[in-house]
Parts: C-alpha cells; structure tokens; sequence
C-alpha cells in the first residue's frame, strides 16, 4: 500500500533543512506508520536528496510521525530560483512511499 492510503503529510523548509510530518488519517493507522516508516527508510527513499542520515520523532498522541532531512548546502531553498518547489514537493513524495500493509488475521 502506499502511505497516501492511510496518511497525509506537511512540510516545510528553512535554508538546507526540510521537515516532514506524516499524519495518518486514523488513530488505529499510526501503528502501522510507526512500525514501517522508519528514518531508514525515509533516508533510503530520499537517498538523492539528503547527505546525512534522516532524523524521525514519534508525536503518539498526534497520530504523526515528523522527519527532518538535511540536503547539501548548495541545495538550499534559499540558493534557489525555484518557486516553492522544495519541502512541499518532498512532503507529496513522500506519500508515494510504499509500505507493507498488515494482513488480515
């Protein structure tokens, strides 16, 4: 399943540094978040974009995972002509991640 299914996201930048919080749509879904989105996975899945390892804090009681990915300098928001094409675009690709779903028992 792909995390769109059971969760939005948010996303911001400041300079070289994005935030990304994963929000699931049901309390019952945080689990499976909790369990398969792990910050070596969101490393791996933005291995292009980041150069150091992501950091995750769990926010149990907002059903949200928050991410923090670090891009190289000269990959800041602030060097770039772009507009707004940064923290928010990193916020839907990360929706496009895949995950296990858990099987029905």
């Amino acid at each position: 399943m792909l995390l769109r299914e059971i969760a939005h996201a948010r996303a911001g930048d400041k300079g070289n540094i994005v935030t990304i919080s994963l929000v699931a749509y049901r309390q019952e879904d945080y689990r499976l978040l909790e369990e398969r989105v792990t910050a070596s996975r969101v490393s791996k899945h933005f291995a292009g974009i980041v150069d150091r390892p992501v950091v995750r804090y769990a926010l149990p009681g907002l059903s949200a995972l928050n991410f923090v990915l670090t891009r190289p300098k000269d990959q800041s928001v602030t060097h770039s002509l772009a507009l707004d094409a940064h923290g928010k675009c990193l916020g839907t690709a990360i929706l496009a991640m895949e995950i296990q779903a858990v099987e029905p028992g």
